[in-house]
């Protein structure tokens, strides 16, 4: 284990010699170990039995604002997390209130999720990114806006395509501009329901919608 699991399986969980405890690689693999040196900086163990778990049939890219309060963001990419998600992009819009992430701290949440729902694969998390860069490299997929226009509830949508991307905007939504600037590109412009959602709830329920019915 690496200095910081050592520190918490000695020192906070307490566990000596002989102890059993699981091991993830955020790549599909879990771990049964017996733990044969219970030191505080490098703690050694046996692996005792490996399992494998297969990718999902189906790559879900979230593309979403960074919410104004970092908690929300944490909620939201630990929620994604249990249900599933392969990947996920921080995107600064003309609306964005928080215009800088922190991907180390981020990265911590998402580790923290996987151990806690035992989902044996780590999303990938990219470096933030403006939208306009973004939309100019990403191949299309959805975009979930609350701008008056006609839009597809994502539930009905054509999900057949094996990689799914959908965008999420920040508080007060994408601008006119940007919705147009994406639909021009080929976004499919997506409602998530009847109501108005927060940032971190709209990403949520575009995961589990998509989860749901490629399951």
């Amino acid at each position: 284990m690496n200095e910081n699991e050592s520190q918490h399986a000695v020192k906070v969980l307490r566990l000596n010699a002989g102890d059993r405890v699981l091991i993830m690689d955020g790549k599909g693999t879990i771990c049964t170990a017996e733990i044969t040196n219970p030191h505080h900086k490098k703690c050694e163990c046996k692996i005792l039995e490996r399992n494998t778990s297969a990718k999902r049939s189906f790559h879900l890219h979230l593309a979403i604002a960074p919410t104004k309060l970092n908690d929300r963001m944490e909620w939201f990419l630990e929620k994604v997390t249990e249900i599933g998600v392969e990947e996920i992009t921080p995107v600064i819009c003309a609306r964005s209130e928080r215009r800088q992430t922190n991907h180390e701290r981020f990265n911590k949440v998402l580790v923290a999720a996987m151990k806690q729902s035992m989902n044996p694969w780590l999303p990938v998390l990219n470096e933030q990114e403006d939208l306009s860069k973004f939309l100019s490299r990403q191949e299309s997929g959805f975009i979930a806006h609350c701008v008056e226009s006609v839009k597809t509830p994502l539930k009905n949508t054509n999900l057949s395509t094996d990689r799914i991307t959908i965008l999420i905007g920040p508080e007060g939504d994408f601008t006119e501009a940007e919705v147009q600037v994406a639909v021009q590109k080929g976004w499919i412009p997506v409602s998530l329901g009847d109501t108005r959602l927060r940032t971190e709830t709209a990403g949520i329920v575009a995961c589990h919608t998509v989860t749901l019915l490629k399951n």
